[in-house]
């Protein structure tokens, strides 16, 4: 028992473009990390932020799914967390995620709080529990900490398809999380919020406009399969109010459907 080694925590951080260098330091970043940064050459760089090791992989490819796949290749320690170059962290995060796969052994992957910028609130929860095959769809890739050595025996990538950058607009982390649960991985989520995000454009979205719709359905047909045009229709009726000012509902929806057919 005394030889049994202590779990450390690695971080896995997509960005597009920007400077490494300080990008630690903006992040409060409080462990070793990888940064993945999508630019216009291909290079390596190292340094250490408060005693922490800092690589970067500078890299001519585009796509979010693609960097952080780039990620896991690279990565050496136990827990590893998902970010983006656009989120700030509590003092003591770490620790925090750290202590929850401690108390919870069990746990392949757990879900943390970071508090969204207005406008892009998707999730927030209150209290520990279970993530299941109907409700794993509201969580960002940067909510996501996950045992390595579970993601390894399951071989379980990011889409290459999915997200900024990619063909189709999002959803490389739900069809992440969704192939995580088909391998049995168990996946909890949290009440504790770790960081925070901080507002910019989204490197995605452009409005609803007629990608936006097709681009869903197609996902949608990934992750439910029979139900997806049920879910789709759920989707854009609960954001109706938003989603269909400059379309009818039903042209929006026909949208949907027009993705999952292309899907099939």
């Amino acid at each position: 028992m005394g030889n049994e080694k202590i779990p450390e925590l690695e971080m896995i951080i997509s960005a597009v473009d920007q400077n490494v260098t300080t990008l630690a330091a903006a992040m409060n970043v409080e462990c070793d990390a990888i940064i993945i940064n999508q630019c216009h050459e291909y290079a390596y760089s190292e340094y250490a932020y408060k005693k922490h090791k800092i690589r970067c992989f500078h890299c001519d490819e585009r796509g979010v799914g693609r960097s952080r796949n780039i990620g896991l290749t690279h990565c050496e320690k136990d827990i590893i967390l998902f970010s983006d170059e656009d989120i700030v962290y509590k003092d003591n995060y770490a620790k925090m995620i750290l202590e929850q796969f401690d108390k919870h052994p069990k746990a392949d992957m757990l879900m943390f709080n970071v508090k969204q910028s207005e406008g892009r609130e998707t999730y927030y929860n209150t209290r520990f529990g279970r993530v299941r095959w109907y409700n794993y769809g509201r969580y960002p890739a940067y909510s996501i900490a996950v045992r390595k050595e579970s993601i390894l025996k399951a071989g379980v990538t990011f889409s290459r398809f999915f997200g900024g950058g990619a063909k189709y607009s999002n959803g490389e982390d739900s069809l992440f999380i969704k192939e995580c649960l088909d391998k049995k991985l168990k996946i909890y989520h949290t009440n504790l919020t770790i960081g925070s995000e901080i507002g910019r454009k989204s490197t995605w979205f452009d409005g609803y406009t007629d990608k936006f719709f097709f681009d869903r359905g197609v996902l949608y047909h990934y992750l439910y399969g029979i139900f997806a045009l049920a879910f789709g229709f759920r989707f854009i009726y609960r954001g109706r109010h938003d989603m269909c000012r400059e379309k009818p509902f039903w042209k929006c929806f026909g949208l949907l459907k027009d993705g999952i057919k292309s899907a099939k």
